[in-house]
């Protein structure tokens, strides 16, 4: 939402400074992790979700990673469509957002209620948030972590025996960056307060730093406060935004938590660049991968500033640049999420591994991307999804997954030979036998043309010397586009300064866009949506033609 956005504002200044803080917190040791392991204390509760040796696990102790998205249902709570949407898209976890009341409307018993029996009915762990917590100290609006914890004391009836299913977070971003080290006492007596009334959840705990952590306060704390509490199932919430735009900074953050032995999980995180850095999404997602973590996107619709929007509309044809990374991209949800095995989507005693795919055929091949298709395996319990993989000498690199039989593959160089094959997966986490293999050539050069195609333009925002815009491409032609150049000029001397979802090259006004990888194919009656950051004078007229592929595109 945009209050995600208008909230960060603040933080601009803090952002500037954070590198020298950083260097020197760590050059004091301050920031370096507990050295002693997160155990369970002995007796402790372990109802349903928990942790065990630091990790999160299902109440049958099998590894529970999530794999979804947020989700703003306290500011459209007409749209509970949206979990069976996410659901279809492979997540296994949704984070939704309530009020306490404090700041935006109550979400009642009886509505949480209904949140919970959805999310179960789409087979979803349910995160539930109180957002009303954002940014205290430093937001005047924010409440108390000790209000959120009387709204969930007052959601008791609601949520006991639900522990299986539910995951309770406190409070979202519960601190701003105004004296963040006043994040720990309070954090710490909500965790008591909950676990004083009877809560048998586990608990999650977002950082101060409006989530992001940047001064070190909850890293540097995460084992006095895990230690609080008396049942030892608490998991900690980093939010990674601009703060986290290197690689380093968010490999080392996660590892701190791991190799202390304390749970965490990436609680929220963006992708799409703004006017404070370019959050590295890709290293966040693999490090997830690796370190077997949990990640929670943000957010499904809804944003007033939508470059962080998943899907357009709460439309799930219609996924964003954004949306098509997070579900279909690299060690995305369809490639790596598993269902809870608490709706059966995994039985701890299946060890049958499902058989191998048929070999591939290669189809719609042009100069830089194809399309795969294969008999699909069977299992004895069910084959939940593929890993397609390009093959290359002894190693293997995935290039897509799909939960259907058929894929389509983008990014490739023309006039290149790869060899691709295919890997079956079940719910219970087993892989097949690789398939055979298949070797295919791209063409030469060009793309698909003659096909329809509307351009829309919009200005998201603008500020002094610049702004913020995004393209929606729709392909209105009845064949699948692979592979684009979009054209279009500027007539009063903007430039574009930063894009997702395309590559810009400029000259003077003229600008022509090349897709990413995961925009590069546009399904018939489907659309892709790139959006850019750019520079400005006192005029900011939009483009008004637009050429795709050499040829002229309505606009819309």
């Amino acid at each position: 939402m945009s209050t995600k956005r208008a909230i960060r504002a603040s933080r601009v200044a803090a952002l500037l400074t954070r590198l020298v803080t950083l260097l020197g917190l760590v050059a004091l040791g301050v920031l370096g992790p507990a050295t002693a392991h997160a155990q369970s204390p002995p007796g402790a509760l372990a109802t349903g979700l928990h942790i065990s040796d630091g990790r999160l696990v299902e109440g049958n102790g099998n590894d529970f990673i999530m794999r979804g998205v947020n989700h703003a249902h306290t500011w459209y709570p007409g749209e509970t469509q949206s979990l069976a949407d996410v659901k279809a898209l492979g997540a296994n976890t949704v984070r939704v957002v309530l009020s306490n009341g404090h700041r935006w409307t109550k979400n009642s018993a009886a509505d949480v209620a209904a949140v919970v029996s959805q999310c179960k009915a789409n087979r979803l762990i349910c995160v539930l948030e109180v957002h009303d917590t954002t940014g205290y100290g430093e937001d005047a609006a924010a409440g108390t972590l000790d209000q959120a914890a009387d709204y969930w004391i007052g959601l008791k009836d609601v949520l006991a025996g639900e522990e299986n299913y539910v995951i309770v977070n406190i409070g979202n971003e519960p601190w701003g960056n105004t004296d963040p080290a006043g994040w720990t006492a309070p954090t710490i007596a909500a965790i008591k307060k909950l676990r004083n009334a009877g809560f048998e959840h586990t608990i999650m705990v977002d950082a101060p730093n409006w989530g992001q952590d940047w001064q070190g306060v909850m890293r540097a704390n995460a084992q006095s406060v895990y230690d609080a509490d008396a049942t030892g199932n608490l998991i900690f919430s980093i939010h990674m935004y601009s703060v986290y735009d290197t690689a380093q900074e968010i490999t080392d953050y996660l590892n701190a938590f791991v190799n202390a032995g304390l749970p965490i999980l990436i609680g929220e995180f963006g992708g799409p660049p703004d006017q404070w850095g370019d959050p590295d999404e890709d290293t966040m997602m693999a490090a997830a991968q690796q370190l077997r973590l949990g990640y929670l996107a943000w957010s499904w619709s809804g944003n007033t500033d939508p470059i962080l929007d998943l899907s357009i509309g709460f439309d799930p044809s219609r996924l964003s640049s954004w949306g098509q990374r997070i579900f279909n991209g690299a060690n995305g949800i369809a490639q790596t999420s598993r269902e809870a095995t608490v709706f059966g989507g995994g039985n701890p005693g299946d060890t049958q591994a499902p058989t191998a795919p048929g070999t591939p055929t290669a189809s719609a091949v042009t100069a830089t991307s194809l399309t795969l298709a294969w008999t699909a395996a069977t299992d004895n319990v069910g084959v939940t999804g593929y890993d397609v993989v390009r093959v290359s000498g002894g190693s293997e690199t995935t290039v897509a997954a799909s939960t259907t039989n058929t894929v389509a593959v983008t990014g490739l160089t023309a006039d290149t030979t790869y060899t691709f094959a295919v890997y079956a997966r079940d719910a219970a986490g087993n892989r097949s036998a690789r398939s055979a293999t298949v070797s295919v050539t791209t063409d030469e050069g060009g793309s698909t043309p003659g096909v329809g195609c509307s351009v829309g333009y919009r200005v998201v925002g603008e500020w002094p010397g610049g702004f913020q815009g995004e393209i929606s491409i729709r392909n209105t032609g009845t064949t699948a586009i692979s592979g684009w150049t979009l054209a279009f000029s500027f007539a009063n001397g903007q430039t574009v300064t930063n894009m997702w979802g395309g590559t810009p090259t400029q000259n003077g006004g003229a600008v022509s866009v090349t897709p990413a990888s995961y925009t590069s194919t546009i399904p018939a009656a489907g659309s892709v949506t790139v959006g850019f950051t750019g520079s400005k004078g006192a005029t900011n007229t939009a483009p008004t033609a637009f050429r795709f592929n050499g040829s002229t595109c309505a606009t819309t």
